[in-house]
């Protein structure tokens, strides 16, 4: 754990240019629709073991206007020290939803941003902290967003970044790159809010992205439609259960990059079911047959 000096940091103010706000304006003097969208963001802890940080990371939150606390299985929680470094982020703390499961933490969510300081043996997208933030804040003014972080010695799993739409790395001296969990949310949240109080945030292109009138399916449908494909392949024989290699990966990284909006992803549930169907008709014909021979 890193253990430093408590030192406040006074943050300028940001108002757009011939408002006649200077840096004397406030939060309260000027706020974008996208500071608005802040509380459709989600911080998510994963496994967090040391309660200090749970602590801070709220404390960081509430610095900049997130309020949405998730954490997945912590350790030690609820505990006085959480409470110590919240440092007045009691609010935050106590607001904090508990959850057995990643998957539950993210029910609902359209966008899913995930940290990670460690390559992939599979690329997956990835965005510097001042990209994600601004996708982030972007997608925010349309639904729920998440931003997750993982255990503090092993960080997120493959399998829970799998999860993720894009990744996200903080850089630092490669001589000494290991962030302490609470400074990576104060990093993080600190680009949300530069970017929420830009006055026109720019989006980042992505011309797969559904509009905002047709909103691409939230995380519990894709882990549907992962289970309904994978499912699918096994029966098919193109997916070998005790070899599947990297298969699967593969195709979550392909359509967690094209996010499919409702009606694309009922079409590829349609499809996967005909597959099922025809294939229950193929051995059904060939059962008939061979029983009247």
């Amino acid at each position: 754990m890193m253990v430093g000096l408590d030192v406040g940091v006074l943050l300028p103010a940001f108002a757009p240019s011939g408002s006649g706000a200077g840096r004397s304006g406030t939060f309260r003097e000027y706020r974008t629709e996208s500071h608005m969208a802040l509380s459709n963001i989600r911080v998510v802890l994963v496994r967090p073991t040391h309660p200090g940080n749970i602590g801070a990371a709220a404390r960081a939150m509430k610095n900049m206007g997130l309020r949405q606390f998730s954490l997945v299985s912590p350790s030690g929680f609820p505990h006085a020290e959480a409470r110590a470094r919240a440092a007045g982020a009691d609010d935050v703390l106590d607001a904090a939803r508990l959850f057995g499961s990643l998957e539950e933490a993210l029910a609902g969510c359209r966008l899913v941003v995930g940290t990670s300081a460690r390559p992939r043996s599979i690329a997956w997208p990835s965005l510097d902290p001042r990209e994600a933030a601004a996708k982030i804040v972007e997608e925010s003014t349309h639904g729920q967003v998440a931003l997750i972080f993982g255990a503090e010695r092993t960080g997120l799993t493959n399998e829970q970044l799998d999860r993720c739409h894009y990744t996200v790395s903080i850089p630092a001296d490669p001589q000494f790159s290991s962030l302490n969990l609470a400074c990576a949310v104060q990093v993080m949240t600190y680009e949300i809010w530069c970017a929420a109080s830009r006055p026109f945030p720019g989006a980042l292109p992505d011309t797969a992205v559904a509009g905002p009138d047709v909103p691409p399916v939230s995380s519990e449908d894709l882990d549907r439609f992962y289970a309904h494909l994978e499912e699918v392949l096994v029966q098919i024989r193109f997916l070998d259960p005790a070899n599947p290699r990297k298969l699967m990966r593969r195709l979550m990284r392909l359509f967690n990059r094209s996010r499919p909006d409702h009606n694309e992803m009922n079409i590829l549930r349609g499809i996967l079911t005909a597959v099922q169907q025809a294939q229950r008709g193929v051995i059904f014909d060939k059962t008939r047959r061979e029983s009247q021979n």
